[in-house]
């Protein structure tokens, strides 16, 4: 009989063992988004308490750090500074994506493309219309466009597991061209005063970050200090810094080479998440979405064009914009829905693509700085418009999962 071998690696200790809980349970998809709805309920909270002057002066507290040319506020930090970690993770997925999944293959990706691409289009084009009619401000026009990955991903990890995995494919693939346009919408439209000098800079760095990365030099010490370089660079040329962490997120290799057991953007994105799920993006959420509200607030919301628009862009533009789009295409053309998968299914992932949270409230902050009473209403906008997709879509998910129990509708 051969004996079993035994490993040579160390045992782990209670304390290893503990740290490796922890962050598997941040890498959930619905830690994510319970992280995010926590953070946003302790900001409106914080907000509308004895505690608000309190929540404000700390928010608007600047920290200053001269080598980087930068003195912002904390509420800046988290927008700029730590929300670049979330689209860092979000440029390695897209990386992944263009390289191994989905979006490599122009047959299996060209459904949730157009649906991604329509959910954009029509609630632009519903704000539009609405500001247009009313004589609202269009600066918004780019607020109900975005999805929230994480948030819309959990709460498809909470009502739908009785739904096929297909579905969840969809509705990945559909959120990760939502990021990659919004992405580039930040970066073309919400740049202000470029400076080139500093965004050569920025440029050369990646570049230098580039070459190292695929020539295999390793090094944490070499990376983070390089990265926090571009970004500040990036900041200074007057480009949304958050743009830093994209494009560093897409240098990373995806493919392995021999005698590696993962590729490297799959080993840093699997480190860097738990950060990303479990602290940037809460704090992001903790001081974006802390804005006052009562029965004023909703009644002035209803004769505020910008405030309707974004709602009724998020809940009814999202649905008409994916739903139409999928709809279209497969009924013009050979594309066709995963055989799992019904229209209703398709129904339930667009109004659950209505939930616009964390980029919504990033672009709200962007288009409306100059006009704070507008940037807040439009903040509520955002997420009522997020509750009631989500509400909706978990209902309609939640009825889709019972029928293919009952149906015995293959899961994989």
């Amino acid at each position: 009989m051969t004996p079993t071998p035994q490993s040579t690696a160390p045992p782990e200790g209670p304390e290893e063992r503990d740290r490796r809980s922890v962050a598997d349970f941040l890498r959930l998809e619905v830690t994510g988004g319970l992280m995010l709805l926590v953070a946003a309920l302790l900001a409106l909270i914080l907000a509308n308490s004895p505690l608000s002057d309190t929540y404000t002066s700390v928010r608007n507290h600047h920290l200053d750090i001269p080598w980087l040319g930068l003195n912002l506020s904390i509420g800046h930090w988290a927008s700029d500074g730590l929300l670049a970690v979330f689209f860092f993770i979000a440029g390695i997925e897209l990386k992944r994506e263009l390289v191994v999944g989905q979006l490599r293959k122009p047959a299996a990706a060209a459904l949730p493309v157009v649906a991604a691409i329509g959910g954009m289009a029509v609630p632009a084009l519903v704000y539009v219309a609405i500001n247009g009619a009313q004589g609202g401000s269009m600066d918004g026009w780019a607020v109900p466009m975005a999805t929230d990955i994480a948030f819309a991903l959990g709460v498809l990890a909470v009502v739908g597991r009785r739904l096929p995995s297909a579905l969840r494919t969809f509705l990945l693939t559909l959120a990760i061209v939502d990021d990659l346009i919004a992405i580039i919408i930040i970066a073309v439209f919400f740049a202000s005063g470029l400076n080139l000098w500093a965004l050569l800079g920025s440029v050369a760095g990646l570049a230098l970050f580039g070459f190292l990365h695929h020539r295999g030099v390793r090094g944490w010490y070499i990376y983070v200090p390089l990265a926090l370089i571009i970004w500040g660079l990036m900041y200074n040329s007057g480009v949304h810094a958050t743009i830093a962490g994209v494009a560093i997120g897409m240098l990373l290799r995806t493919t392995t080479k021999p005698g590696e057991h993962e590729a490297p953007a799959e080993h840093i994105g699997h480190i860097v998440h738990p950060w990303s799920a479990g602290l940037c993006v809460p704090l992001f959420a903790l001081f974006a979405a802390g804005v006052t509200v009562s029965g004023d607030t909703f009644a002035d919301m209803i004769h505020e064009p910008e405030a309707l628009g974004v709602t009724l862009g998020l809940v009814l533009g999202k649905i008409i914009g994916i739903f139409g789009a999928t709809w279209l295409l497969a009924t013009f053309t050979k594309a066709a829905l995963h055989p799992t998968l019904k229209w209703l299914d398709i129904l339930g992932a667009a109004m659950l693509a209505g939930i616009g949270f964390t980029v919504s409230l990033l672009i709200a902050e962007l288009a409306f700085a100059g006009t704070p009473h507008l940037e807040e209403h439009v903040k509520v906008a955002v997420l009522l418009g997020s509750l009631i997709a989500a509400v909706g879509a978990s209902v309609l998910l939640t009825a889709r999962g019972r029928a293919h129990e009952r149906a015995g509708t293959p899961l994989d």
